[in-house]
């Protein structure tokens, strides 16, 4: 499993590194921003890690100008700030988590390998109506038209149509996506579903995203 690690202290990197490929990944570091973009847009990665305080290009910049050039490899922000809304943000860039400085190695290891168990791998296809979800490929196109969705609206798409028409809960959303519990008074999971309505939806006639008020989303026909 190809890994970048994107981190400028010196002593952490190495910490990290030395870690990781004892758990069997294989690791590349980059210094700072620049470098780590330069890298990270060749999508030979299969995880970066990305300090969000780099010298040249911070990490938020790093990651939008990547999902912007097309490369939706899995992002783990790993930062020192801690606030509320900083974790928020990081999220709703569209980052697949987010931990906090100071953390020990295994936390650190269990969120990897838990993002890379939710990273859709299957070969199966999914058809709903018109909308068709290849997990493998990681595209969904609906009557032929492909749907640019970001990594987090892929996922959340695939989490629904696989529910089979049940209605999915914000707070399975936040976990299942995420893998985080939301402050109930936190909007992301409504703003990424907004997103994707906007993609899977809006262009079209027949409404496939649904809102049961008070519990959560469904993704069935009409």
């Amino acid at each position: 499993m190809r890994t970048l690690l994107i981190e400028d202290e010196k002593k952490t990197a190495a910490f990290l590194a030395k870690g990781l490929r004892e758990a069997r990944f294989r690791v590349e570091i980059a210094r700072d921003g620049v470098a780590g973009l330069a890298a990270a847009r060749t999508g030979e990665f299969d995880l970066l890690i990305v300090d969000i305080m780099l010298p040249k290009k911070d990490g938020w910049t790093l990651f939008r100008e990547l999902r912007e050039a097309g490369v939706h490899t899995p992002v783990i922000f790993l930062t020192a700030r801690d606030s509320v809304r900083d974790r928020v943000k990081g999220l709703e860039l569209g980052a697949d988590d987010y931990v906090v400085k100071p953390f020990a190695f295994s936390e650190l290891l269990a969120r990897v390998r838990s993002l890379l168990r939710r990273t859709p791998t299957k070969s199966d296809e999914i058809r709903i109506q018109d909308l068709e979800i290849d997990t493998r490929h990681h595209r969904a196109t609906r009557r032929g038209v492909p749907l640019n969705l970001t990594p987090k609206e892929f996922l959340l798409l695939t989490h629904l149509a696989r529910a089979g028409g049940a209605v999915v809960s914000r707070k399975e959303i936040a976990e299942h996506v995420w893998d985080i519990d939301f402050n109930t008074d936190t909007n992301v999971v409504d703003v990424v579903v907004r997103r994707l309505r906007a993609k899977v939806d809006d262009p079209f006639k027949k409404k496939l995203v649904h809102t049961i008020r008070g519990v959560g989303y469904v993704l069935k026909p009409n």
